[in-house]
């Protein structure tokens, strides 16, 4: 008889969790580390508060001439941020993390930054003032820095997936910070049950989805934020204007990969007041809450949701 073997660690920032139904404890404890092993790997490569990371040398060496060359992994990251770019009509932009250093954002009452900050930021920011030409990138501004914040986490839950079937487990889920990816129903083929936080009251759910595979993510303007003068100020940066979106307080897309799932929640939000028109042109099922407090959902006929 299969039982739930659950397991938390934290990495990327974020807690994380993996709960597998495996017939042993050993079993399961033995895939469990198998995904924390990789996930430590992906933020080894891919973090850019390391300075050994594979992030931080392209950002070191791209802006000398000739670039530097990357790996297939890396290439296959930049290739997807190329797309998500283009398909953003440029708002998905990795070379945007830069911009936080004008932004301080927390619990507590802060103050906005300068204009001249920004601006001068903003100088550094565009995929369009880099050269990416398999495998050689190359930064045209000096102080350039790609940021994979809205990649890594995501690629990390599906690698986990990834791992997981290969080792046996038919039935789980990997919670990386918010975003999921479900291996497969539960054993009696019930679906598992993932709760939307309420992007205004935390203590409160917006929806349940029940979902028996793929991927659930959420972005939001409450994870990480800044209230000045009692105007909230979202963490999701425009990387035209170097200052927070607004339009949409919460966005959760369902999708077959959380990397595909987590950029389309991302692009949705850097889209404000046009996102919700631009999540009912995907394919993809999509429940969202503007800034007057509507909820809505695209395609509710593919997965069940229940508004609370």
């Amino acid at each position: 008889m299969l039982e739930p073997y659950r397991f938390s660690f934290r990495a990327m920032g974020s807690p994380c969790q993996i709960a597998l139904h495996a017939d042993k404890v050993e079993v399961a404890r033995a895939v469990a580390d198998s995904v924390i092993a990789d996930v430590e790997c992906v933020e080894q490569r891919y973090s850019r508060f390391r300075d050994d990371s594979a992030l931080s040398a392209i950002n070191r060496e791209a802006g000398q001439p000739g670039g530097v060359a990357v790996d297939e992994e890396m290439a296959a990251l930049l290739d997807y941020a190329q797309m998500c770019f283009e398909q953003s009509d440029g708002l998905f932009d990795i070379t945007s993390g830069i911009l936080r250093r004008a932004w301080r954002f927390s619990d507590e009452p802060g103050s906005l930054p300068s204009e001249a900050i920004i601006e001068q930021l903003l100088e550094k920011v565009g995929w369009d003032k880099l050269s990416w030409k398999r495998p050689v990138i190359s930064f045209h501004v000096p102080g350039m820095e790609l940021d994979f914040g809205g990649i890594a986490k995501e690629y990390a839950a599906d690698r986990a997936v990834t791992l997981c079937v290969q080792n046996g487990i038919e039935s789980g889920v990997v919670n990386f910070g918010g975003d999921l990816r479900v291996i497969g129903p539960h054993p009696d083929g019930s679906p598992w049950q993932v709760g939307i936080r309420h992007p205004r009251h935390p203590q409160q759910l917006l929806a349940t989805l029940d979902i028996v595979s793929g991927a659930v993510t959420t972005s939001g303007d409450y994870e990480r934020c800044l209230v000045v003068d009692g105007k909230r100020y979202s963490h999701i940066l425009n990387p035209r204007t170097g200052w927070p979106v607004a339009g949409l307080c919460s966005v959760s897309v369902v999708a077959p990969f959380a990397l595909v799932a987590g950029s389309a929640c991302t692009i949705a939000m850097l889209k404000g007041v046009d996102g919700a028109d631009w999540l009912r042109g995907m394919d993809l099922p999509a429940l969202w809450m503007d800034e007057a407090g509507s909820v809505l959902q695209h395609r509710p006929d593919s997965v069940a949701a229940r508004i609370e």
